[in-house]
């Protein structure tokens, strides 16, 4: 197993930053990483998501939501051609910090055979995520400050 973790904190609360997470029509609007995506934030729902990281091809694959608790946590988890072939989990994990803000947990946990041979893709995966986490502290706290 391997996995990458990245946190940021968010000035708002979150259940802010939830909708804005949750908000899969408008990733294309803010999100460097995942710039489409599609479906629900329900455990059991498939989701459509495009990624486009900074050293590789867009992908678009289709995990499944398997935990989804407004303001706490989103996690899906998709699979590389087969089931233990290579096995991803993405987490999104919020807890409420000082002064209402927010702490978000997000990372990558990856599982199976091809796991020792990812070579430089844990690191590159780990700067999509940054990325990703500086976008969304704008775009929340953005919204916050017009409202």
């Amino acid at each position: 197993m391997r996995t990458i973790a990245t946190e940021i904190a968010i000035d708002a609360p979150p259940e802010e930053v939830w909708a804005v997470l949750t908000d899969f029509p408008r990733y294309c609007t803010w999100n460097p990483f995942i710039r489409a995506a599609a479906g629900e934030a329900v455990p059991g729902e498939r989701l459509t998501l495009t990624t486009y990281p900074r050293s590789g091809r867009p992908t678009t694959f289709r995990p499944t939501v398997v935990v989804a608790v407004p303001g706490t946590e989103l996690r899906w988890t998709g699979h590389f051609l087969v089931r233990g072939l290579l096995d991803g989990e993405h987490f999104l994990r919020l807890s409420e910090g000082p002064g209402r803000s927010t702490r978000l947990q997000h990372g990558e946990r990856f599982r199976g055979l091809l796991v020792p041979f990812l070579g430089r893709l844990p690191a590159g995966t780990a700067r999509d995520l940054t990325a990703m986490n500086d976008a969304l502290r704008a775009r929340v706290e953005a919204a916050r400050a017009t409202s």
